[in-house]
């Protein structure tokens, strides 16, 4: 595709001057590799550049992982999506909900309904991120730093179930740690660690050999460094960042966990646009991935999924899914599906085009509502 190389590349080579300061992209369609490229620098101050081994903390580019990992579960007839949570996670039984008066005067009462698995899936469920505009967001907040890397997703998990949820499961949307406790359920279903789970059943038959929550020595100066960028553009090194890959670490978050390379997120980002199968390694059938790119929000749901850069998006079973792409402007295929990670890793998965888009940097805060839509309209602008 010899419009990618004239369009795409000049875009990126800018981004490194005036962003991040490396990244890398890989585009399959049809099976074959159409572009390929690595700009700019993994570590600045020591000049070592980008390759394609570099290891990348994809932040929430894990929760497609999780998601595809418990749908394989659903696949087995170990639940099914309408259950509550509560029979599989017993600490999740009789949630209590934040309530307002209008006074503003705030106390805590029972759910109107139980968490359902689905609400899991779809961040649907009343749990959040920690925060401060709600209470369920400073409790959180509080929770999860005075978390250490000892604790693993069980126990968290049950330390979350006694915060009391921000809403009613099901009426509201709101991005959150749904997919950590996916991770606990997967354990509690399989009699496995999460981590152990995802090695078994998707990084070891798909070759992902680089992808896992923990980084060993051998690996370490693969690492691409975290950069933060000030307004003005200035960059420095934020080296906090990587406390929970360490080897001893317990913690396997669902949500946000994973270390991966741009060639293993690939190779599972091909295999969700080839139907669930790469190269004889079937993870879903086709019509499970298609259930899962399929919006599950209603209308309430969709006025509070309004993030600037997923307008003409729904959100499926973890996934971001395109439905009207004139509504933000977007020359993308509806069904395109995906996610993000927070420090700007971004991937596009298009059954209909058998396209597949994977982009890595490692950035706060990461320009994501101006770069990931440039990339997809560039990219959507160069097929055939």
């Amino acid at each position: 595709m010899k419009r990618l190389q004239e369009r795409l590349t000049p875009l990126l080579k800018e981004w490194v001057v005036k962003g991040p300061p490396g990244c890398a992209c890989t585009i399959v369609k049809n099976g074959e590799l159409a572009y390929q490229e690595y700009f700019g620098y993994a570590y600045l101050e020591q000049q070592i550049k980008i390759q394609s081994d570099t290891l990348y903390r994809i932040y929430s580019m894990t929760k497609i992982v999780t998601c595809v990992a418990a749908l394989m579960l659903y696949e087995k007839g170990m639940y099914l999506l309408n259950d509550p949570v509560e029979e599989y996670l017993p600490k999740f039984k009789n949630p209590q909900v934040f309530r307002y008066n209008e006074f503003g005067v705030r106390s805590a009462s029972p759910a109107s309904s139980p968490i359902r698995i689905k609400d899991l899936f779809t961040m649907t469920s009343g749990l959040t991120y920690g925060g401060d505009n709600t209470e369920t967001e400073r409790l959180t907040r509080i929770l999860m730093e005075g978390a250490d890397n000892t604790k693993d997703i069980r126990t968290l998990s049950k330390a979350l179930a006694d915060i009391p949820l921000a809403f009613d499961p099901g009426t509201h949307w709101k991005y959150g740690t749904s997919h950590d406790i996916l991770g606990a359920l997967i354990e509690v279903l399989s009699g496995e660690t999460f981590g152990e789970f995802l090695k078994k059943e998707i990084f070891e038959p798909l070759g992902m050999t680089d992808t896992s929550f923990r980084i060993t020595e051998d690996k370490r100066d693969r690492l691409c460094k975290m950069y933060d960028r000030t307004a003005d553009g200035e960059l420095t090194p934020n080296s906090k960042r990587d406390a929970s890959y360490q080897p001893e670490s317990r913690f396997e978050s669902g949500g946000g966990g994973l270390l991966s390379t741009i060639g293993d997120y690939s190779r599972f980002a091909q295999a969700l646009t080839r139907g669930g199968e790469l190269d004889g390694v079937r993870l879903l059938s086709r019509k499970t991935v298609q259930l899962m790119a399929t919006n599950h929000l209603g209308p309430q749901q969709l006025k509070d999924y309004n993030w600037t850069q997923q307008k003409s998006y729904g959100y499926g079973l973890g996934v971001r899914v395109m439905m009207d792409p004139a509504d933000g402007g977007n020359n993308g295929s509806i069904g395109e599906f995906g996610w993000a990670g927070l420090a700007g890793s971004w991937v596009l998965i298009d059954p209909q085009e058998q396209l597949s888009v994977v982009y890595m940097q490692q950035l706060l805060p990461s320009l994501e509502p101006y770069i990931h839509p440039r990339l997809r309209a560039v990219i959507y602008g160069a097929i055939d």
